[in-house]
C-alpha cells in the first residue's frame, strides 16, 4: 500500500494524504521519496490549483522515523541527502495547504511549515522535540519556525522540546486558522476549493513574490511585487476580472 495517497476531491484541488498510521505517519525514507515523487508531479500538472497535504486525524505527522537512522554515522547522514527530498514541496508552485490533526512534530512540524496555509485542529500538538533525542531540527525548524514565530518563541520550543496545542500554535501565528478538530479537512478543502476558483496566474505570482520577499529588503521586495502587479495587466484573467466586476456577474477565469 502507498504511503502518500492521492485523491481528486474536485477538479483543479488534490489532496495528498500520508498513509502510515501504524507509525503515527512517521516520515521514513519512502515516505520522504513518495511524497517528493508526488509534488514533482503535481509541479506539471497546469490544471491543478491548489493542493491540501494531510495525514490522518490521529496524526498530520509524529516526526522523522528514529529508527531508520539513530545508528548512523555523520558522513552516512550526509550520504542520504534528504534535503533534495524536500526540494519539490518547497518549489511547489502552487498554494499548499496543510490540514493537521494530532502530532506533527519535528519533522512533522517542519512538513507543515513547508505550506503556504496551515488549518490546524484545536488538540493538534505542534513541537521540535530534536534535542531531548540529542538532535536539532534540521529541516526547517530553527529557520523557518523563526521566521513564523520570532526569536522568542521559537527558542523556546526548539531549546525545550515541548509540544504546543494548536490553540497556541495559532495564537503565536504558526497556524493560520485554528478550528475544531473535525473541521480541519472539510475548512482546509473550502480554502482549496475558493483558490482555485481564483485566477491562475494572479494566484502564482501572489505566491512567488510574497515567498521572495521574505529574505529581501524591503525596497527590493516592493520592487519585484510591483512588477508583478504590472505583468498581471497583461493577462487575459484581469481583463475578465474588470469587466465581471463592473457588470456585477462572477468572472470566468481560464489562467490566461
Amino acid at each position: 500500500m502507498s504511503v502518500v495517497v492521492r485523491e481528486t476531491p474536485e477538479a483543479g484541488v488534490a489532496l495528498l494524504r500520508i498513509n502510515r498510521p501504524e507509525a503515527r505517519n512517521a516520515l521514513n525514507m519512502e515516505v520522504r521519496r513518495q511524497l517528493s515523487k508526488a509534488f514533482r508531479d503535481l509541479n506539471r500538472e497546469s490544471d491543478l490549483r491548489a493542493v491540501v497535504l494531510t495525514g490522518d486525524e490521529k496524526a498530520f505527522a509524529a516526526g522523522a522515523d528514529l529508527k531508520e537512522f539513530a545508528e548512523l554515522t555523520a558522513v552516512e547522514q550526509m550520504q542520504r541527502q534528504t534535503h533534495k527530498l524536500w526540494e519539490n514541496i518547497t518549489a511547489c508552485p502552487k498554494p499548499v495547504i496543510a490540514a493537521v490533526n494530532g502530532f506533527a512534530l519535528g519533522g512533522g512540524c517542519e512538513l507543515a511549515m513547508h505550506a503556504d496555509i496551515i488549518v490546524a485542529g484545536e488538540n493538534a500538538k505542534f513541537g521540535q522535540p530534536e534535542v531531548r533525542v540529542g538532535l536539532m531540527p534540521g529541516a526547517g525548524g530553527t529557520q523557518r519556525l523563526t521566521r513564523a514565530v520570532g526569536k522568542f518563541r521559537a527558542m523556546k520550543l526548539v531549546l525545550l522540546g515541548e509540544p504546543i496545542s494548536g490553540i497556541e500554535a495559532g495564537a503565536m501565528g504558526l497556524a493560520s486558522e485554528v478550528v475544531p478538530d473535525a473541521e480541519v479537512l472539510p475548512r482546509a478543502l473550502e480554502m482549496a476549493r475558493r483558490i482555485a476558483a481564483l485566477p491562475p496566474l494572479a494566484v502564482a505570482q501572489i505566491k512567488e513574490v510574497l515567498l521572495a520577499g521574505m529574505d529581501a529588503s524591503l525596497a527590493t521586495g516592493m520592487m519585484v511585487e510591483r512588477k508583478a502587479f504590472q505583468l498581471l495587466f497583461a493577462t487575459e484573467d484581469q481583463k475578465e476580472g474588470a469587466r465581471a466586476f463592473a457588470e456585477k456577474r462572477k468572472p470566468d477565469f481560464k489562467g490566461r
